[in-house]
C-alpha cells in the first residue's frame, strides 16, 4: 500500500470536488507508471477513479496531460477519460480521471478507431503547435506555434532531439548527418502542405484501448496541431495496431503518396527520443533512419 499521506490527500481532494465526506476502500497500484505512479481508487460506495501521482515539481507534466485530454475531448471524435481534478496537497500532485475498464479490441473495434482518428484529424487550426508545451514520454516537447510546418518540425522536433543526442558519445557516428538532414528537410515536402490537424501526439498501442462494446478510448496524450502523417507513422513504429485500423483510416481519409518516404522522418523523431531516454540500443535504428532519408534527398 502507498504511504498514508497519499491516501489522506486523495481523500481530501475527492471530498473537495464531490462536496461530501468520502472513505477510500482500496488504492490499487497499476503497472506501467514509469514517470508517475498510477492507482485505481475505489471508494466505499464503489465509485472508482484513475489517479496519477507525482511530486509538486511534476505539476506541469500533469497539467499538460489534462490540457491535452481537454483538447481531444472538445473535438468529440474519440472518447477520452473525463478529467475530475488536477491539483495537489502537500508533497503530492494528482491527476484524477474517470476510471474506464479497458480491454483489447477486435478488428471491428480497431477499424472504428481508425475512422474516429481520421475524424479527429479533420479538426484543424490556423497554426502548427499548441497553446502550451507538453511532454513526449519524459522529454519536454516545445509547441511554439508556427505558420510553416517544415520550420516547426525542424526547430521544435528534430533539432531539439539531435541536441540532446549530441551529449551522448554513442551518437557520434550519425549526429552530424542528422544535422545535415535538418538543413535539407524541405526537400521531403516538395508539393506537400499538410493541414494543421489535431494530433494525439504519442499514439502507440499503450495509449489506446477499448471499453465494452468496442468503443475506442485515447489517453496519455502529447497533443499538438501538426501533420496527420506524423500520427500515422507513430502507429506503425512499434506495431500493435490491427491492419483493420490502418485500412479504415485510409478509407476515411487517404494519405498522400509521399507518406511512404516522410513516415521515416516522423518515426525518426520518436526513435531519437527513445535514444535520449533509454540509451544507445536505439542508435542503429536512428542511424539507418537518417541515412535512408538523406539518400532520398541526394
Amino acid at each position: 500500500m502507498p504511504a498514508p499521506s497519499i491516501l489522506d490527500n486523495i481523500a481530501i481532494l475527492i471530498a473537495r470536488i464531490s462536496r461530501r465526506v468520502v472513505q477510500i476502500r482500496d488504492l490499487a497500484p497499476l503497472a506501467g507508471g514509469s514517470i508517475q505512479p498510477a492507482y485505481v481508487v475505489t471508494l466505499a460506495d464503489g465509485a472508482r477513479f484513475f489517479v496519477k501521482v507525482g511530486p509538486p515539481e511534476q505539476r506541469e507534466r500533469l497539467r499538460a496531460e489534462a490540457r491535452g485530454l481537454e483538447a481531444l475531448r472538445k473535438a468529440a471524435a474519440t472518447r477520452v477519460p473525463q478529467t475530475w481534478l488536477v491539483g495537489g496537497e502537500g508533497r503530492h500532485y494528482f491527476l484524477m480521471l474517470e476510471y474506464l475498464d479497458l480491454r483489447p479490441g477486435d478488428a471491428a473495434a480497431q477499424a472504428r478507431l481508425g475512422r474516429e482518428l481520421a475524424a479527429q484529424h479533420r479538426h484543424g487550426a490556423a497554426l502548427y503547435g499548441f497553446d502550451r508545451d507538453n511532454y513526449i514520454g519524459a522529454t519536454l516537447q516545445s509547441n511554439r506555434q508556427e505558420a510553416d510546418w517544415v520550420r516547426f518540425f525542424r526547430d521544435q522536433r528534430l533539432l531539439p532531439q539531435l541536441q540532446l543526442a549530441a551529449a551522448n558519445p554513442a551518437s557520434a557516428p550519425w549526429v552530424g548527418a542528422g544535422e545535415e538532414l535538418a538543413e535539407r528537410l524541405g526537400g521531403l515536402f516538395a508539393g506537400y502542405q499538410p493541414q494543421a490537424s489535431l494530433l494525439h501526439g504519442d499514439l502507440w498501442p499503450g495509449n489506446a484501448g477499448f471499453v465494452e462494446g468496442g468503443e475506442p478510448v485515447l489517453y496519455d496524450p502529447a497533443v499538438y496541431y501538426g501533420d496527420r502523417e506524423a500520427e500515422l507513422a507513430m502507429t506503425e513504429l512499434f506495431g500493435g495496431f490491427d491492419p483493420a485500423f490502418q485500412a479504415a483510416y485510409r478509407e476515411a481519409w487517404p494519405l498522400d503518396a509521399g507518406y511512404a518516404t516522410r513516415k521515416g522522418l516522423y518515426k525518426l523523431y520518436h526513435l531519437l527520443n527513445h535514444f535520449n531516454l533509454f540509451g544507445a540500443s536505439y542508435g542503429d535504428a536512428v542511424e539507418q533512419g537518417i541515412a535512408g532519408l538523406l539518400a532520398e534527398l541526394r
